[in-house]
Order: C-alpha cells, then sequence, then structure tokens
C-alpha cells in the first residue's frame, strides 16, 4: 500500500459520500489502515516532539520557501502526523508536494523521526 497518499478532511468526505458513498467508505476505510501502518513505522523510543519544537524547525523550511515567494503555517500534530498550509507561491504551484515532501518533511523527519508523515490542507 502507498504510504504517502493524500489524506482527505471530514469535510471532503462529507461532500464525496454524497455524491458517491461507496467510494467515500472505501477511501475512509483505507485512510484508517493507513494511518494504522504509518503509526507503525514510527521508530520506537524516538521523541515525540511537542508543537513549539516542531514550529521551531519549520522555520527553517520556512526560509527555504520564501526564496520563491512561498510560505507555509503550522496546523496541527497528532498520532504522528504533521499537518500544514502551503499559503504563498506555494499555495497554487504544481510543484508544491514536491516542496513538502523534499523539503518540509526531509527538514522535519531528519530532527524528529517520531513523526511519520507531513500534510498539506488545501
Amino acid at each position: 500500500m502507498k504510504l504517502d497518499a493524500p489524506f482527505y478532511t471530514e469535510e471532503e468526505l462529507d461532500a464525496l459520500e454524497r455524491a458517491d458513498p461507496r467510494a467515500a467508505l472505501r477511501i475512509a476505510r483505507e485512510q484508517e489502515v493507513l494511518r494504522r501502518q504509518i503509526q507503525r513505522q514510527a521508530p520506537q523510543g524516538a521523541e515525540v516532539p511537542t508543537e513549539e519544537q516542531v514550529k521551531e524547525c519549520l522555520v527553517e523550511a520556512r526560509r527555504i520557501l520564501m526564496r520563491d515567494g512561498g510560505d507555509l503555517e503550522f496546523v496541527a500534530l497528532e498520532a504522528g502526523v504533521l499537518t500544514v498550509r502551503l499559503k504563498g507561491a506555494c499555495a497554487g504551484c504544481p510543484r508544491s508536494a514536491l516542496d513538502l515532501k523534499n523539503v518540509v518533511e526531509a527538514l522535519v523527519r531528519k530532527r524528529f523521526p517520531a513523526i511519520a508523515r507531513v500534510a498539506s490542507l488545501r
């Protein structure tokens, strides 16, 4: 199973359920399985960072993104998943998924291996 697939928000799943209930149920189930797999992959004994520690780490990622007119904002940290919101030039950029993975996630996971994945709100 692909471990870097995007997660749908509750609002997106609700909208999909109105249009295609079967697909919404299938996706919700797949997401739950994926969440469990991600949690199992987090290294045992790895330091679970606080929100403040993660925000400090994101400062470096922000500096890199700002070079091209982009930015990001911390949204949440729960169950080993860091959620950010890409802003500025990153908001509509087709390369934003690569920047999220190769810049933000790489920096955060290098410092905090307990964070299994970094996701972005659209």
